[in-house]
């Protein structure tokens, strides 16, 4: 018997959310717990993170008793971020807010690219990761992702990404840290980052996609990664493997609408219009972002290729590849069963995705 309650739980949890399917307290409540187990160390890497909440405080309550028993707490946090991009800004106020804080923190500013992160690391141990913002909406309105995984050799991947964020306050040349395959509880697990490994890593999901002879599972609020779209035209035109997913149908027709005025992404049209009209992909139709909207978008970050998951912050985007980003491989039949089952149970709540024009 033992009294850590860390103790009994497995190495690798995963925890999904949907919208309305739990209430903020209840996702913060679960974060305080993490970071209150915390020993030595606490750092933190988040996008979007608003601490002016009922369910916020208990967040900011946990660091701050972190703080306070000596542990050493450092916030890393994205800042500029002009438009246009594919994924909704923070809102303005989050400096200051973070900045308030007693804790050390750094602004990482990454223009055009985002410091896409939402991940916390503890006493080099343990990671807390996934597509989840530190925001109300997220905890609630949102299709989510989160993953705690406990191996130190992981952890040590993510001290290293963040080192370099820390180091260099800026986006372009970090994510160096080689994607090493390491076992947890019998999981091969890779940790990715980019933008360094940006252009590799959608070429890995390409891969096991187009070696796919099962299924493939995908939620991604858009899809516009050349190689991934290029592999799933073929997936679906032959018609390989069992292929479905879900999409944000709002921010999907903001992408067509850039790619007809770029100049330089048309040629993805006909590519992603192949694979939302060739294979069953349900669109959520979302509150076009606004900084005083509710923000309900579709934002997990999932692939699911047989046995292999890739789970994390990145949106298989060409833009995704250059953000500071981090995603889990995860070769493990009773994980990819039970995101892929993830992806199931929320395309079945939407209608079908709906290519504009």
């Amino acid at each position: 018997m033992t009294d850590d309650p860390a103790a009994a739980r497995p190495p690798i949890e995963i925890q999904t959310l949907t919208d309305g399917g739990q209430r903020p307290a209840t996702v913060a409540r679960g974060i305080a717990r993490f970071l209150g187990a915390a020993r030595s160390s606490l750092d933190l890497a988040l996008y979007d993170f608003r601490v002016a909440t009922d369910a916020g405080a208990l967040v900011i309550a946990a660091l701050l008793a972190a703080a306070q028993r000596g542990v050493a707490v450092r916030i890393l946090y994205n800042v500029d971020h002009p438009g246009p991009i594919p994924v909704p800004p923070p809102p303005e106020e989050t400096p200051d807010a973070i900045e308030a804080l007693p804790i050390p923190t750094r602004g990482v500013a990454g223009i055009p690219d985002l410091m896409h992160h939402k991940f916390v690391i503890r006493d080099g141990e343990a990671v807390r990761t996934g597509s989840t913002n530190w925001t109300d909406d997220s905890w609630s309105r949102q299709e989510n992702v989160v993953v705690t995984l406990s191996s130190r050799k992981i952890a040590y991947a993510y001290t290293l990404a963040f080192d370099q964020l820390w180091r260099s306050g800026g986006v372009a040349g970090t994510g160096a840290v080689d994607p090493r395959p390491e076992t947890v509880d019998g999981a091969r697990v890779r940790a990715w980052f980019c933008p360094e490994h940006g252009e590799a890593l959608s070429h890995r999901v390409a891969k096991h996609i187009g070696k796919a002879r099962e299924r493939v599972r995908i939620a991604s609020p858009v899809l516009t990664s050349g190689p991934i779209l290029a592999t799933l035209v073929e997936v679906v035109t032959e018609h390989r493997c069992d292929v479905a997913g879900i999409v944000d149908d709002t921010q999907v027709d903001e992408v067509f609408g850039q790619w007809k005025t770029n100049g330089v992404s048309e040629w993805k049209i006909p590519l992603l219009r192949q694979v939302l009209e060739g294979a069953p992909f349900s669109g959520k139709v979302s509150i076009p972002w606004s900084p005083t909207s509710e923000h309900d978008f579709m934002h997990a970050k999932v692939v699911v290729a047989d046995d292999t998951t890739f789970v994390g912050s990145f949106n298989f985007s060409r833009s995704g590849e250059r953000n500071a980003e981090d995603v889990l491989e995860i070769r493990d039949p009773a994980i990819a069963d039970q995101l892929a089952a993830f992806v199931d149970e929320i395309r079945v709540r939407y209608p079908r995705a709906t290519p504009p024009g």
